[in-house]
């Protein structure tokens, strides 16, 4: 549940690594409360933004406050306040799952029953329980990466960093990781969360930001950011018998565009779908060949950049 605090604020956020400026400028409010994404390819500047957000690295320019506190490398009540979940896997392979929180939770100074009590039921909640004397070395990509979230909650911080979480792992375990972040989250912890999945911040965030090349291109909540979409819906219709006839006359419905294994309607601002589908069904063409797509963050993102996110 979000209220209207503002948990984290960005103030002009700039880093260069020599010829590469990695972020230009970010300015940005997370309130309380919020399952906030980053969505955008590989090198947009989202890892950087996460390792500012925690201390890890400096900014060039700018600033990060937590509840109102800056964050800086050398100020660790600030930085006490993130929890980070990187990229890369941070455990010890040779300790158990139990070993490696008591390890990070005596790196936080927590007292040993408080590590004892938390490691026991974080473990239990992300169904690791069974395997809590099992070293990490014979876990699942899975069963590290849920192992690697409950670290980072151990101190119980105030805002969560996951960067990319679900890299490398199987469906299922991908599943159970939104499941117990999306409970965390209804517990009233603050998220943040990038992705360069749109399936995964559509599912998961309540407001999303759009990054590429270090800038921030857009921010808001899924309706407000697909409102802004020029593109509309578009009827999908896979090649086969009787679209002849219908191509003879589909340009008094709109744009049709051929690709490889079907063609692209994009109707006109004045046509009717009805009027489309009487056609085609006229032409003999089965719904069954026919699919609606809405607009999606994708088209946003080709919108704002000329290019797909995955290019």
């Amino acid at each position: 549940m979000t209220n209207s605090e503002t948990i984290l604020e960005l103030r002009g956020i700039q880093k260069r690594f020599g010829d590469i400026e990695a972020l230009k400028g970010i300015d940005l409010s997370v309130h309380k409360g919020e399952l906030f994404g980053f969505l955008g390819p590989n090198g947009a500047g989202k890892s950087t933004l996460m390792k500012i957000f925690s201390g890890f690295l400096k900014a060039d320019a700018g600033q990060v406050f937590i509840k109102g506190k800056e964050v800086l490398a050398n100020n660790n009540a600030a930085r006490f306040r993130c929890g980070l979940v990187p990229q890369e896997i941070a455990l010890y392979d040779t300790l158990s799952s139990m070993e490696n929180l008591k390890v990070f939770g005596e790196l936080y100074k927590l007292p040993r029953k408080v590590i004892k009590e938390r490691s026991e039921s974080l473990l239990k909640e992300v169904g690791l329980w069974d395997r809590r004397s099992e070293r990490v070395k014979n876990f699942s990509g899975g069963m590290k990466r849920r192992l690697n979230i409950i670290v980072s909650l151990l101190h119980e911080p105030d805002v969560l960093l996951c960067d990319e979480p679900t890299v490398g792992v199987d469906p299922q375990s991908r599943n159970a990781i939104f499941e117990f972040l999306e409970q965390k989250n209804k517990q009233g912890l603050t998220i943040i969360y990038t992705t360069h999945y749109m399936e995964e911040a559509e599912r998961l965030c309540q407001r999303i930001a759009i990054i590429d090349h270090g800038s921030l291109l857009a921010n808001g909540s899924l309706d407000e950011l697909l409102s802004g979409v020029e593109a509309k819906r578009e009827i999908l219709i896979r090649k086969g018998p009787g679209l002849d006839d219908f191509l003879g006359q589909a340009g008094s419905f709109g744009e049709i565009l051929e690709e490889d294994q079907q063609y692209r309607l994009i109707p006109a601002p004045d046509a009717r779908f009805s009027d489309i589908y009487r056609k085609l069904e006229e032409s003999g063409v089965e719904y069954e060949r026919l699919h609606i797509r809405m607009p999606s963050l994708e088209s946003l993102f080709l919108q704002l950049t000329g290019h797909r996110l995955r290019d």
